[in-house]
Formats: C-alpha cells, structure tokens, sequence
C-alpha cells in the first residue's frame, strides 16, 4: 500500500516552507527598498555638495585656465575629505580633469559616458561605473562670475554600496526573522494540525475521503431513496433511487439549490415543517405514484442540523405492508369465523345425540341457506377474494360478540382504484368495523352496517353502527396517532393508518355521530 505523507507532516512542510519564502521574499524587497531609499539620500546629498563646489569662486576662476589645477585641487580634495565623498572631479569645457582623487589622473580626459548633458548648463545626478566603481554622480554645470557663460562642469561622485554589502550588514536580522517566523510558524502549524485532528476523530484526510466514498457507494446501493437537508430545507444529498422517484433530471434544469418543498410540490409535504419532526412510513404520492416516506431528524452534539429522508416504494413494501397491517385483520376475522363454527358444529353434534335429527337438519340448512347467500352475493359483487373474506370474517366475529353485521346489499366492487391495493381496502375496512363492532357492544341496539362501492372512477366506503357515538371533542381526536378512548397500551394507530391512506390518494373522510345515536364514517375517493 502507498505510504501517505500525514496530515500534521504537511502542515509543517508547508509551515516551513511558506515562512521561509516570506521571510526570504521580504527581506529581499526590504532590501531594494533600503537601497532606493539610501541611494535617493545619496542622490540628494551629492547633487548639494556638487552645487556648492561649483559656486566657490577659486573653482570658477581657475577652470579651464593653464595650471589651474594647482589651485583647484587642494580645494575639491579639501571638500571632499570634509563631506566624505568618493571622489570630487572639476572638469573645463574640453572634458579635461582639473581635480580628482587620484592626482594622476588630473589633466587626463574625463570619459564617463553620462557627462554630455552637463556640458549643456543642466543639472543631474546618474550612476555608473568610474574608475572607482560604480557610484552615484552629480552633475552641475560651472558658470562665471557673470552667470552668463559655463567655464566648466563639477562632478560629485559618491560611491554606491552593492547588493553584497547590504545583505552582509543585514544578515544577521534576517536570520533572526526566519528564525522566530520559523518557530513560530512551527508551533502554530502543530497546534492546528492537532486541532484540526481532533475534529476529524484523528482521521487522516485521505481516510476521510475513502469513508466518505465508501459511505457514498453504500447510500447509492441502497434500494431506498435517500434524501439529506439542511436544517432550512436545503437538499444536500441525494441517491440514484431518490433521483429515479422524484424525477429530478427530468423536473429541474438545477438542482443545486433544490428545497424539499420543491421537490414534493403538490403533496402534502409541501407545507409541512418536519426538519425537527420525525415521521415513519408515511404514504405520499409522488406523480402518480404511491411510496411510503419517513424522516428522521438529525443531530450534530445535541445541535439540530437537518433531517435525513427515505422513499420506499410502496409496490415493493407491499407485501409486507399487508402483512403489518391487512393481512393480520383477515386472519383475526377468518380464525372468529372458524370459532363460530365450531361452536354450530358442536350445537348440531349435541341435537344429533339427543336424536333430534330434524332439528339438526334445519340448524344445518339454515345456517348453509344464509351463508350461502352471502357468499354468493360477495362472489357476485365484489371481486376481491380479501376483501370479500374479510366481510364474511368480521360478520362471524360481530355475532361472536353479540352485535350484527349487515353488509349492504348495493355493495360492489369491480375494481380496485388507482392508488389503492388490496391491502388498503382490508385495512380500512378492517379498523372501521372494528371500531363500529366495539362501540355497538354493551348497548340496547347493536347493529353494524357495512357499504363497499368501488370502480375505476372512484371509491365509496361507509360504516355505521348503533353504538354509544362520540362527542365534538372525540371526533376530532379519533384520526390522531395513539388517540383512543380506551387509553391502553398499543391503540389509537388504526383510524391514524386510515386516514393516512386515505389523504395520500387525495380522498376525503366525513365523520358523523351523536352521544348516545351511533356513528357513521364516509370515505370517498374520485379520479
């Protein structure tokens, strides 16, 4: 496996090498910047000297005149050593030196290059190299007494200290500046780098990546959409599944600041605030189609920062879906019904034994005249074998406990309508009756009417029952989660799943009931 360099290594390379380019680079510019300064004041001062020397009348008087350099030596040298300059050059109109330094050099031609203009009563100062080096130079021309004629030029020259001199007189607090920039920048560094370590659980960067890659992969393998916001609503994340359910791609030509009510526009969804809420398996439809979503709230050190969101399809959850919810009602309604023949089998057993054979016989033809009516009206009309087992199980049960079930005799079922399954249908039917089974119980009339009107263009369910009824304040209770007039343990979810149900398919359900008159519970659907 290749070796990575680790995260507090890099931090104090880049330490190291970040404060000593500064250091570097700054001492460089604070150099040149010594040096303009120091060659500006050099400048100035020579350009001064240079306009005194060529104001002193032995320097006018004897330029360019025979032996004049006899005169104006001691002079220019006396300046010079005085103003410690370089060097003090007096030169007539012929470039001719009449002062210099170097007294050999006197009577010589002055060659400089830059003395041109000078000759023409102007004034400036230039560098370059002489005969000493380079140094700065000033040029001021030497007029006469009169000011009207130039009888000469005064060069003042002082040399220029080089890059090399500057940085060995400053060396030294250079070094100290790296030094301190270094350990300073050092300590800094490794204090970060623990900082910064301790807030990644004392992960690598590059191990942060491969989690984060592997979490990715694992988010994308899921068969479940999975959706991530922000604590304002902001989508974050969101799977391949997800994508697939909602139709980004297809519904938005920018998904980078896609909100969660944008995504579900049109559902109720929409105008729910449910960051801070938690929701399981919830049905939604999602253009036309029906999935179950549910939204887990998220926590980052007891600090709400978002919510996580997954989408199962309902197709697929279906099957177990029937088995939490539909299935479990058919079979308690099949197993009262096996219990309510058991109890007519034992009945004609008994008549049987006693020799009451007729007696028997019209118990047996009774009972299988009436169910055989039933039956045959369920298999004529509705076309459902759940549903239709799930009638003829609560009606064994209600007459278990007493109570009758009339199933209208206008019921049909032909088809099943969009949005809904089987399993919807035994389910809501299975808690409406249910409920009604229980409220007729204990009263003077105990009787449960059942309707089931259902097509492609719609669905019709009501229940009625003549039990003990509801007041204003229970009937807006009775679709709440956990909400149950019994106050036990484990009740109070079926009405909630009903409603559930039916609002996901835009249906409608209308409550009707009286203390003391019964109860009766509409449920509508149109397409």
């Amino acid at each position: 496996m290749k070796r990575r360099m680790k995260l507090r290594t890099k931090m104090l390379l880049l330490s190291f090498i970040l404060v000593s380019s500064s250091v570097i680079v700054s001492g460089l510019s604070m150099l040149y910047s010594i040096s303009y300064s120091f060659e500006k004041e050099i400048r100035q001062r020579a350009i001064a000297i240079s306009r005194t020397v060529a104001q002193l009348d032995e320097i006018r008087d004897y330029v360019g005149k025979e032996g004049g350099a006899r005169i104006i030596q001691p002079v220019a040298e006396r300046i010079r050593l005085a103003t410690n300059v370089d060097y003090i050059v007096i030169l007539d109109m012929n470039r001719i030196r009449y002062s210099h330094p170097s007294e050999s050099r006197i009577g010589e031609r002055f060659e400089g290059g830059d003395e041109g203009a000078a000759f023409s009563e102007l004034e400036y100062t230039s560098k370059a190299k002489g005969t000493l080096g380079y140094a700065i130079r000033a040029f001021v021309p030497i007029m006469d007494r009169e000011g009207i004629h130039q009888v000469g030029v005064a060069v003042v020259g002082i040399l220029a200290p080089t890059f090399e001199s500057y940085l060995a007189e400053y060396q030294s607090n250079m070094l100290l500046s790296l030094v301190w920039g270094l350990s300073i920048g050092l300590i800094g560094s490794w204090i970060i780098a623990n900082s910064v370590k301790k807030q990644t659980h004392q992960l690598e960067p590059f191990e942060i990546g491969r989690l984060l890659e592997e979490r990715s992969a694992v988010m994308e393998a899921m068969d479940i959409g999975i959706i991530s916001i922000d604590i304002n609503g902001k989508v974050n994340f969101m799977n391949r599944v997800a994508e697939q359910y909602t139709k980004v791609a297809t519904l938005f030509d920018d998904a980078e600041d896609l909100t969660l009510s944008q995504l579900f526009s049109g559902t109720w969804l929409m105008d729910l605030n449910f960051v801070n809420q938690k929701i399981q398996n919830k049905p939604i439809s999602i253009h036309g189609t029906m999935y179950l979503i549910s939204s887990y709230p998220l926590h980052v050190h007891q600090d709400l920062v978002g919510s996580v969101v997954t989408i199962k399809s309902r197709s697929d959850a279906h099957q177990l879906a029937e088995e939490l919810t539909g299935i479990k009602n058919l079979v308690g309604a099949l197993r009262a019904q096996n219990h309510e023949y058991m109890n007519k089998l034992h009945s004609i057993a008994g008549l049987i034994q006693l020799d009451r054979t007729e007696e028997a016989l019209n118990l047996m033809i009774d009972e299988t005249s009436q169910e055989e009516n039933l039956v045959q009206f369920l298999k004529d009309n509705i076309d459902d074998y759940a549903v239709s087992g799930l009638l003829l199980g609560k009606r064994s049960r209600a007459r278990e406990l007493g109570v009758t079930l009339r199933i209208d005799r206008s019921s049909y079922l032909s088809q099943i309508v969009d949005g809904f399954r089987a399993g919807d249908l035994v389910s809501i039917l299975g808690n409406l009756i249910d409920n009604a089974i229980e409220a007729c119980q204990g009263q003077e009339k105990h009787v449960v009417c059942c309707l089931v009107q259902g097509d492609e263009h719609g669905l019709r369910i009501v229940v009625c029952d003549t039990g003990k009824g509801m007041s204003h304040d229970e009937q807006t209770k009775i679709f709440d989660y956990g909400y149950s007039s019994k106050a036990e343990e484990g009740r109070g979810i079926g009405l909630a799943l009903v409603k559930e149900i039916v609002e996901a398919n835009q249906g409608c359900i209308h409550v009707e009931s009286q203390v003391g008159s019964g109860t009766k519970v509409e449920i509508t659907v149109h397409r």
